[in-house]
Formats: structure tokens, C-alpha cells, sequence
């Protein structure tokens, strides 16, 4: 049986990201990310850190759960992890790695670490509802809604 391979994506598309980079726990950079479209394994979208869409492109491994893309910037390289609240029928993803800074930045050759966080609808069973997310994903959600709206995230003791 086929079936179409974006149909099985976790990567919402198209789909807007906050995203936040720091370089030994300061931070470097906020914004948004857009992921366009997918692929196969390849992707195009959009990053805005400083107020201009840039394109960035880049490859997604479905089954490793990982992405790479670079910016005229940097390079980056992270994983996605899915954190579910049946609660409020709401799929929260997170996108986090590390990054490196490259020609022409001034900080070329420094490392560091992103995050970067969207949400859609939860229309089927929960995947993953025990685990409490990184403290960024409050930062990248109040950056992906301009701060004007609650967060959505909900924490059960």
C-alpha cells in the first residue's frame, strides 16, 4: 500500500516556530522560524531574528526524528521530541539542539544551544504525556504569539 510520505510527517507543515539561541547561557537570538514545505527528507522555510525573513533550508530524517538547516548565519542541529496535554486537546512540539556560528558573524567558530516550539491541534491519542518540557519552551511560546497571548502550557501535580 502507498500512502503520501508527508502525510506521516511529525513536523507540521507549513508551520511557525519560536525559536531562542544562546551562547554559554546568554542569549544571542530570538524569533521565528517557518518550515515551508517537506520534501522527501529535504526542507525549505524562513527564519526572522532580526525583523526580514532570510530562507533557510535544510534535510528532516522522519524515523531519527532530527533536523539540520542553515542560516547565512549559522548552522543547526537538533531533535524533536512531542509533548502531549490531552486536557486542553493541545500537541505541543520542540524542536532543540546545538548550533554554530559561521562567516561572516562576528561570532563565527562559537557554539551554543536552540530551542524552538510550535503547537497544533491534538486530534488523536496522546504520544507523550509524562514528561515536563524545557523551561524554553516558555520563552519560544510567548516569542510565537508576540507575547498576547496565555500560554498554553499546563502542568498537573
Amino acid at each position: 500500500m502507498h500512502t503520501r510520505q508527508n502525510a506521516m510527517q511529525s513536523l507540521p507543515v507549513p508551520s511557525r516556530w519560536g525559536i531562542d539561541a544562546e551562547i554559554a547561557g546568554k542569549p544571542i537570538v530570538r524569533g521565528t522560524i517557518t518550515i515551508n514545505s517537506i520534501s522527501g527528507n529535504s526542507f525549505t522555510g524562513t527564519a526572522n531574528f532580526r525583523g526580514d525573513p532570510i530562507p533557510i533550508q535544510g534535510t528532516w530524517d522522519e524515523n531519527a526524528k532530527s533536523i539540520r538547516f542553515d542560516s547565512p548565519y549559522a548552522s543547526f542541529a537538533g531533535q524533536l521530541t512531542i509533548y502531549d496535554d490531552p486536557a486542553i486537546k493541545v500537541r505541543h512540539l520542540v524542536l532543540s539542539g546545538k548550533f554554530l556560528m559561521k562567516p561572516p558573524s562576528l561570532q563565527a567558530g562559537e557554539s551554543g544551544s536552540w530551542i524552538a516550539t510550535t503547537d497544533t491541534a491534538l486530534t488523536g491519542p496522546p504520544i507523550n504525556t509524562g514528561a515536563i518540557p524545557p523551561v524554553g519552551v516558555f520563552l519560544t511560546s510567548d516569542l510565537l504569539y508576540n507575547t498576547g497571548r496565555r500560554n498554553t502550557w499546563r502542568f498537573h501535580r
